[in-house]
C-alpha cells in the first residue's frame, strides 16, 4: 500500500468532515433512548429501523449535494440506493480499497447521459456519459430486463467490476453480478463494459436514440478506456431501472449505516493520529 503524506491525509480528513457531520451531530443512540419509554419491543424495533434509514439518508443527501448530482440529472433516490449497496458490499468484503461507484439509471432516455462514476472518498464525479442498453430491452428507453442467456436484454442490480481484457471491442471489463435472479448470469452471458461506435451522439442524430448492445453497458469509444481504467478492479456498480419486482440484500440501510459509521470512526482515528505527530 502506498504511503500518503500527512498533509494530504489532513486535507482529505477536512474534505470528508461535511459528509460525516450528520452522523456526528445526530447519532443514532440518543435518538433510540428518547423513544424507548412506553413502547413495545416490536414498535421499538420499527422505530430503530426507521431512525437508521433516516440517519443514512441524511449522510447520503449531504454527499449527493456536495457532488452536485442533481444538476447532472441523477435523482437522489437512485444515488441513495447505489450508496446503500456500496456500503453493504464493502461491509461484506466484496470490494477493493477503491471508493468508486458506477451508477447507471435506465429510467432515463438513451439520448441522455445516464452513467455516472463517483469517487466517494474524494467526493468527485469522475465521469458522466452515455451508456447503451440491450437491444431487446427497448428502443429509446430500457423497459425489459433479463438474467437469461441469449435474451439480449440488460440486467439490473449490483455488480462488482473484475479485470480487463482485450476482445472484439478492444479494452473490455468483466462484471460479476451480485443479485440472485437479476444479474448473476452476467459472466456466462459475457455481459461486460466495452466501447461501441453505436454508443455515440452520431447514433442519436441518425436514429433518434442510442444504438443498442446484446445486453452489455456499452460506452462511447472516445471515453470507454478512461472509464474502464477508473472503475476496474473490484469496484461497485449499480444499474437502476423501474422494476417493481427488483429486490436486493444490498439495499439494507441499517447495515450500510453500520459500515458508514465504522468508516467515519476510522477516518477520525486517522485524523487524531496525524494530530499527534
Amino acid at each position: 500500500m502506498k504511503k500518503i503524506r500527512s498533509g494530504k491525509k489532513k486535507k482529505l480528513s477536512k474534505k470528508l468532515l461535511p459528509f460525516f457531520a450528520p452522523l456526528l451531530l445526530s447519532p443514532v443512540a440518543p435518538s433510540l433512548h428518547s423513544t424507548a419509554s412506553g413502547v413495545n419491543t416490536k414498535e421499538l424495533k420499527t422505530r430503530i429501523s426507521t431512525l437508521k434509514v433516516l440517519e443514512f439518508n441524511q449522510a447520503a443527501h449531504t454527499l449527493y449535494q456536495q457532488l452536485g448530482l442533481q444538476k447532472q440529472g441523477l435523482s437522489f433516490e437512485v444515488f441513495d440506493k447505489a450508496l446503500t449497496g456500496y456500503y453493504n458490499m464493502k461491509r461484506e468484503g466484496a470490494l477493493s480499497d477503491k471508493s468508486i461507484i458506477t451508477i447507471v439509471d435506465f429510467t432515463k432516455s438513451s439520448t441522455q447521459k445516464r452513467l455516472w462514476v463517483v469517487d466517494v472518498e474524494a467526493q468527485e464525479v469522475l465521469h458522466h456519459t452515455l451508456v447503451a442498453h440491450g437491444r431487446n430491452s427497448g428502443e429509446e428507453f430500457a423497459e425489459f430486463f433479463s438474467n437469461d442467456n441469449k435474451s439480449f436484454m440488460s440486467s439490473i442490480g449490483f455488480y462488482v467490476t473484475q479485470n480487463t481484457y482485450s476482445g472484439k471491442h478492444g479494452l473490455s471489463l468483466k462484471l460479476e453480478g451480485m443479485d440472485k435472479e437479476f444479474n448473476t448470469n452476467a459472466k456466462d452471458r459475457c455481459i461486460v463494459m466495452h466501447g461501441a461506435e453505436y454508443a455515440s451522439e452520431n447514433s442519436i442524430k441518425q436514429l433518434g436514440r442510442l444504438g443498442r448492445s446484446l445486453g452489455c453497458p456499452a460506452l462511447p469509444m472516445e471515453e470507454h478506456k478512461e472509464v474502464i481504467q477508473s472503475v476496474k478492479g473490484g469496484t461497485a456498480m449499480y444499474i437502476h431501472a423501474a422494476h417493481d419486482d427488483y429486490t436486493s440484500q444490498y439495499l439494507d440501510h441499517a447495515t450500510a449505516l453500520a459500515e458508514l459509521v465504522k468508516e467515519k470512526n476510522e477516518k477520525l482515528s486517522m485524523q487524531g493520529g496525524l494530530a499527534s505527530l
